[in-house]
C-alpha cells in the first residue's frame, strides 16, 4: 500500500489549543474519529478522550481536562464534513450524551465492512485487509480515566483514526463497484440519529434480559435487587457488573433468599460477594416479598399485531427468496432484510412501491433495488380477481 500513517499527532488539553483546531477544521472535507471512554471503570460512564484526523494532522483531545467541546459542534453538524467512524453506535450515542454533539454526514467503516460480507468486521481485521497493518490492542480495556495517561496509551488511542479516511475511499469505491453503496449511506444516515437511552422514571426491569418471565412477585423482588445494586455501583463508582452480574441477580429473584444463610445455599454469589452483599440482597427480597398482591408490578406485553389468514406463507416465500439471495451475493440475510421487516412487509401486504415504502422500518434502498421482486413474491399469493 502508498498509505503511510502519520508518526505525529497533537494532544489537546486545553481550551487555546482546541479552539485553533476547531479553526483548522473550517477546510477539511473528512475527519476520522473515535474515542475511548471507562465503562468499564465507573459507575457513570464518560467519554475519556476523541482521537480525531484530518489529511493533515491528528490530535487527540482530552475532554477530562478540557470538557467544554463546543467549538466542536459546527463541524459535526456540518453536512459538507464527512465524519469517519468505525463502529460508530456507541459513540454517537456518547458524543450526544456528554457533550451535545450532533453528527450530520456520518460513514460507518464498520458498517461498510458488513454490506461488503466481510467476515471480520472489527478495526484490527479490517486493517490487516486492506493495509496488511496489525493494530497493537494491549489497552483496549484499560482504564481512560486515570490521569496522566502513560503515553504508549496515548499513542494507542491515536493509531486508531490514522487509517480512517483512506479506509473509507477504499471501501466506498467497493461497494460502488457491487452497487451497495447508496444502501450504506442510507444506513449510515439513520445510524447518525440514534441517541442514549433515556428511561430514568421507568422501572429498571424493563431493561433487564429475562425479567419478561417472571411471575409479578418475583419481578417484583428483581426490581429491588436492581435497585439495590444501582444505589451500591453508585456509592462505590464502580460499574454496575462489576458489583454483581445480572445472571446472578436473576437467580436470586427466582431462588427468593430470606436468610444469609439461605441465599448462601444458592451458591450463586462468591464468599466474598456475600461478606459485602448478603444484608442488602436479603432486604432487597423481603421486601419484594413484602408488597401487597395488588401492587406486584405486571411486565408489559406488546399485543402482536394480527396476522392474516396468508401472512405465514408470505412470510416463508419472502424469507426463501431472501436467503437464497443473501447466498447468492454473500451478504448476511440479516443486512438484507431482517425477520421482523419481512413479517412487517407479510401484514401489509403492499401492491405496489407506495405502500411497501409504507412499511415501518423500511429502507429506500430496500425497496429500490429489490421491490420488484417482493411485489412480484406478493402478488403471486393474491387470488386472481386481485392482481
Amino acid at each position: 500500500m502508498d498509505f503511510a500513517p502519520p508518526t505525529e499527532y497533537r494532544l489537546i488539553d486545553n481550551a487555546k489549543d482546541l479552539e485553533r483546531f476547531a479553526q483548522h477544521l473550517e477546510t477539511a472535507t473528512c475527519l476520522a474519529v473515535d474515542l475511548e471512554a471507562d465503562s468499564m471503570f465507573h459507575y457513570r460512564e464518560r467519554v475519556c478522550l476523541i482521537q480525531m484526523a484530518t489529511d493533515e494532522q491528528t490530535v487527540v483531545i482530552d475532554p477530562i481536562e478540557c470538557s467544554d467541546l463546543a467549538v466542536l459542534r459546527p463541524v459535526f453538524a456540518d453536512p459538507a464534513v464527512c465524519k469517519i467512524f468505525h463502529g460508530a453506535d456507541y459513540d454517537v450515542r456518547s458524543l450526544f450524551r456528554d457533550f451535545e454533539i450532533d453528527v450530520h454526514n456520518l460513514f460507518d467503516t464498520q458498517l461498510a465492512s458488513m454490506y461488503l460480507g466481510y467476515r471480520e468486521t472489527g478495526l484490527d481485521a479490517v486493517l490487516q485487509r486492506h493495509f496488511s497493518v496489525k493494530l497493537d490492542k494491549r489497552f483496549q480495556k484499560k482504564d481512560w480515566s486515570q490521569r496522566p495517561l502513560p503515553q504508549e496509551m496515548v499513542d494507542y488511542a491515536a493509531a486508531d483514526v490514522a487509517y480512517l479516511i483512506p479506509l473509507k475511499a477504499q471501501l466506498e469505491a467497493a461497494l460502488a463497484a457491487k452497487e451497495r453503496l447508496g444502501w450504506v449511506v442510507e444506513e449510515c444516515a439513520l445510524l447518525s440519529r440514534v441517541r442514549p437511552p433515556t428511561n430514568n422514571d421507568q422501572p429498571l426491569y424493563l431493561r433487564f434480559k429475562g425479567a419478561g418471565r417472571l411471575a409479578p412477585r418475583n419481578l417484583a423482588v428483581l426490581e429491588n435487587l436492581l435497585r439495590y445494586r444501582q444505589k451500591t455501583a453508585k456509592r462505590k463508582d464502580r460499574p454496575l457488573f462489576k458489583i454483581l452480574s445480572n445472571t446472578s441477580l436473576l437467580k436470586v429473584a427466582n431462588a427468593l433468599p430470606t436468610s444469609n444463610e439461605a441465599l448462601e445455599k444458592t451458591q450463586v454469589i462468591s464468599p466474598k460477594q456475600r461478606q459485602m452483599y448478603a444484608r442488602g440482597l436479603v432486604s432487597a427480597v423481603k421486601k419484594g416479598l413484602e408488597i401487597p398482591d395488588g401492587e406486584l408490578p405486571v411486565y408489559p406485553r406488546r399485543k402482536p399485531p394480527r396476522m392474516p389468514r396468508m401472512a405465514p406463507e408470505r412470510i416463508k416465500l419472502i424469507k426463501g427468496w431472501r436467503d437464497t439471495l443473501a447466498g447468492r451475493i454473500d451478504l448476511d440475510p440479516a443486512l438484507l432484510f431482517t425477520k421482523a421487516l419481512i413479517s412487517a412487509i407479510a401484514i401489509a401486504n403492499p401492491v405496489d412501491f407506495t405502500a411497501l415504502l409504507r412499511v415501518t422500518d423500511i429502507r429506500r434502498w430496500q425497496c429500490e433495488t429489490f421491490g420488484r421482486e417482493i411485489l412480484a413474491i406478493l402478488d403471486c399469493l393474491r387470488p386472481p380477481e386481485k392482481r
